[in-house]
């Protein structure tokens, strides 16, 4: 693949794993313009990590409608003269969906979903972080969100088990799947360039990529 023809890029990976980190670094470096999911704009996530089986159908359609309007302004942002990065796909919130949501709530779910699902622009790259649970555990402390305190860790490895099902099987874009439990972007300068030279030397299809430190 020629980067230069690559005008959309993804960042993918389970909660905690510093993909909107990776976003925002990328972005500058590639001055492109980049689109992050509004999670604390959702205003039932702090209850369904109270009471997910009250919450869990409100916090999905929120999230589905949320980033549907999302994805719908960016196909208004014109994609032939810059680089556009986002922190998550379309799909990211199907995963969820089928994790938290009963038989009945998934049928209505996916009536409104395969409605919206068709307007969807599919990345030109997806990058999808792969880490343990513990290095998740790690980074969500860190960060510190009031809201996911709750977030036991039955459910982090429920998730992270069923994106990494979902990634194994992707194949709508080219992907980049990235080890990153030792990686550390922020800080460790040269983990960021390690990983845009293989992004600028990506081919088609799926490649697989250890960071500098993590073998």
């Amino acid at each position: 693949m020629e980067f230069d023809k690559i005008r959309y890029i993804a960042v993918e990976g389970p909660i905690g794993v510093g993909k909107t980190s990776l976003v925002q670094l990328l972005g500058e470096y590639l001055n492109a313009h980049i689109v992050l999911e509004a999670i604390e704009d959702n205003p039932f996530l702090e209850g369904f990590y109270k009471n997910s089986d009250r919450y869990g159908f409100q916090t999905e359609m929120f999230f589905l409608l949320s980033r549907y309007r999302q994805q719908m302004s960016l196909l208004q942002y014109n994609l032939f003269n810059s680089i556009t990065i986002a922190d998550y796909i379309f799909d990211r919130n199907r995963i969820f969906a089928y994790i938290n949501l009963n038989s009945d709530e998934i049928r209505l779910y996916e009536d409104v979903y395969s409605i919206l699902k068709h307007k969807i622009s599919k990345p030109d790259l997806l990058i999808y972080l792969q880490a343990d649970i513990d290095t998740l555990r790690k980074r969500i402390s860190r960060r510190g969100r009031v809201f996911e305190r709750n977030i036991t860790d039955e459910y982090l490895d429920e998730v992270n088990k069923a994106f990494n099902n979902y990634f194994f099987h992707y194949t709508q874009s080219p992907i980049l799947i990235v080890n990153a439990n030792e990686i550390n972007f922020v800080d460790r300068k040269e983990d960021l360039k390690d990983l845009i030279k293989k992004i600028l030397s990506h081919k088609k299809g799926r490649e697989y990529y250890s960071p500098l430190g993590s073998i």
